[in-house]
């Protein structure tokens, strides 16, 4: 199995420090990954410094030198605890909400991309949680790609292309399958331990750009295999909602 490398909670204010740590690593294995942008973020729990000037035009730089660029959501503000059609978490910004709704968040997220630079059809739903209202709004809005699900290729469902994320990163190295799936990070709440593991993961040569990713076989998903995901993003997110409670 490879492994693909998905950033999350890109903004101007966040830690930087952690951040080019995490990307003079990346730069190291010649690895470019996928990086979600908030477009307008307001989460106060992401502000970790003074924001960057020219924060806009070195992400449009990433982007030019390979880097894919997802819209993570609008502003990052959960609006509720639906976990969507995805139940690996137990918030969400937009599942739970009306077409309408949705509908304006993203118009809105995409206007002040495209404002700064910024052109993407790929989504990044905060918490994973989205809802069949979420992807209506997104194909509306000229998305056609969602980072989310669980499998070793790309597949499409409801109408959208969706690139897996991992289950179990233990499983997923030792893994003989010939696919790719993503393993996500936060670079803000990154500590010593994980940028080892991340070492680790590019000295053994199992991690790719996400342009390969994106160049794979696109397959389809059955009713059976929809079901079968589900049941296992619910069962991941008890488990480890268990073990937060157990210590």
């Amino acid at each position: 199995m490879r492994i693909a490398i998905r950033m999350d909670d890109i903004t101007p204010d966040m830690d930087w420090n952690k951040f080019k740590r995490f990307k003079n690593l990346l730069d190291e294995h010649d690895i470019k990954p996928l990086i979600g942008v908030i477009p307008e973020n307001r989460d106060r729990s992401l502000s970790k410094t003074e924001p960057r000037e020219g924060f806009w035009n070195y992400v449009k730089e990433l982007q030019e030198h390979g880097w894919k660029v997802a819209m993570h959501g609008y502003n990052h503000v959960y609006t509720n605890k639906n976990p969507g059609m995805f139940p690996i978490g137990d918030k969400s910004e937009f599942a739970g909400l009306s077409y309408e709704r949705q509908y304006e968040l993203i118009k809105e997220g995409k206007r002040s991309l495209l404002a700064k630079g910024i052109v993407t059809d790929i989504f990044m739903a905060p918490s994973h949680s989205f809802d069949k209202n979420t992807l209506r709004a997104l194909k509306d809005n000229g998305f056609y790609i969602v980072t989310d699900g669980f499998g070793i290729a790309p597949f499409r469902q409801n109408g959208m292309v969706f690139y897996p994320i991992s289950v179990n990163r233990s499983k997923a190295l030792e893994d003989k399958r010939d696919g790719i799936v993503t393993f996500v990070y936060h670079a803000n709440s990154m500590n010593d331990k994980d940028f080892d593991k991340l070492e680790k993961l590019l000295l053994s040569g199992k991690a790719v750009s996400y342009t390969e990713y994106s160049c794979m076989e696109i397959v389809d998903k059955t009713t059976f295999d929809k079901a079968s995901q589900y049941l296992t993003a619910k069962a991941k997110y008890t488990y480890l909602h268990l073990r937060k409670i157990l210590g």
